[in-house]
């Protein structure tokens, strides 16, 4: 066989043992940070819930995950393990990186209008009315007989009748 056949075998077995390395590094990684885990670590599982770790043991890891509440995983099913600053803000809602309350866009939209004018706007003659007028139409009586009669086509015609 000459080294052109062979050489798409070669890339083939290449590229697997890049992956499989890739894939057993990502694994160690997330068993190392699994072995990491101390009591008062906040972690994420795999599930999507919040806990405090409470105790570790070889396969298993107890979080606090509210008052008076406690769950045992399995030390596979913790996901990450998080840093306090990042628990904290997930968790409890703690920003400790802002600025000033300045700086915050408010949840309404209160800031874009002026003071609270709302006794001066309540003045009757200030009242704008969106609606249309009552006004009787001059057709309306026509109108109401012609969609009684049943609709004739003519062949020349395009208008109903």
């Amino acid at each position: 066989m000459s080294l052109m056949t062979l050489l798409p075998f070669i890339v083939l077995i290449g590229a697997m043992f890049l992956m499989t390395r890739s894939a057993k590094k990502k694994q160690q990684q997330a068993a190392d940070m699994r072995n990491q885990m101390q009591p008062g670590s906040g972690v994420r599982t795999i599930g999507g819930m919040y806990g405090t770790v409470k105790e570790v043991s070889e396969d298993t890891v107890l979080l606090d995950a509210g008052p008076g509440v406690e769950l045992l995983f399995a030390k596979n099913a913790i996901g990450a393990v998080l840093s306090d600053d990042e628990y904290n803000r997930i968790v409890h809602g703690i920003e400790h990186d802002l600025k000033s309350d300045e700086d915050l866009v408010p949840d309404d939209a209160s800031s874009l209008t002026g003071p609270d004018d709302s006794a001066a706007s309540d003045a009757p003659g200030d009242k704008v009315e969106l609606g249309k007028k009552d006004e009787p139409a001059a057709d309306a009586a026509p109108a109401e007989a012609k969609t009684d009669e049943p609709l004739k086509k003519s062949e020349g015609d395009s208008e109903a009748k």
